[in-house]
């Protein structure tokens, strides 16, 4: 993507937008004529109205979301694609990076969302909450990553229900992806290189999916994997 951005369009703010499945989803937006904005740490691609926002102040998160759905005239979606994950055992994991993972992928997907509600309320727009396979099946050597991603599927679940009739909401749970989640992992919590991972932007065209459809009715969970992942079912 380059400076020029389409100036109409659905807005659709993307946090962990610089990269892996958050990137492929900004691409896609813009692709199909909207207008994607970003929360990241990261710049995203040029042109792409974005706010340095760190997830795990879930205060600045907040702000952050309500300064950039100011900066482009409101939110019609929200994608909470940003994650990040430590693996290990709880014994070996320190307390502020365990809590840390808790804090962005479960904390900072609400405080993005309750702070950008006022603007999805308006417009009647849509949330793709994106949780994972380890949302649904539990494995050792990830209680921070699974408690957050279990916690990501019951608050997707129980704000469905709140907001039924006002916002569309979108529960997606992916296997694992082709991106950079894994590199800075042990040898021993890295995919091995047989495994078959999805690529991003087919996962990004399923949030697209999700987001796309027609007033009054909703995609309400999605899996998306490998037809071999192993964390699913």
């Amino acid at each position: 993507m380059t400076a020029n951005q389409p100036t109409t369009g659905p807005s659709v703010l993307v946090t962990g937008g610089s990269s892996g499945l958050g990137a492929a989803v900004v691409a896609g937006v813009a692709r199909g004529g909207g207008r994607p904005c970003v929360l990241d740490l990261q710049k995203p691609a040029d042109g792409v109205p974005w706010v340095k926002c760190d997830l795990a102040d879930t205060r600045g998160a907040e702000e952050a979301t309500r300064q950039l759905a100011d900066q482009v005239g409101g939110l019609d979606g929200v994608v909470t694609a940003a994650g990040m994950d430590v693996p290990g055992r709880l014994a070996d994991v320190p307390a502020e990076t365990w809590e840390r993972v808790v804090a962005v992928d479960l904390l900072g997907t609400v405080a993005v969302i309750r702070a950008a509600l006022p603007y999805l309320q308006r417009s009647r727009g849509r949330v793709v909450t994106v949780a994972s396979t380890l949302g649904l099946k539990a494995v050792s050597d990830a209680t921070a990553y699974c408690a957050a991603k279990f916690g990501v599927v019951g608050f997707t679940r129980a704000l469905a229900a709140e907001l039924a009739g006002s916002v569309g909401v979108t529960l997606l749970v992916p296997g694992g992806m082709r991106t950079a989640f894994f590199d800075e992992r042990e040898e021993r919590y890295r995919p091995p290189e047989d495994a078959s991972l999805t690529d991003p932007g087919s996962v990004a065209a399923a949030v697209l999916f999700a987001l796309s459809q027609p007033p009054g009715c909703a995609v309400r969970e999605l899996t998306y994997c490998s037809e071999t992942e192993s964390s699913y079912p």
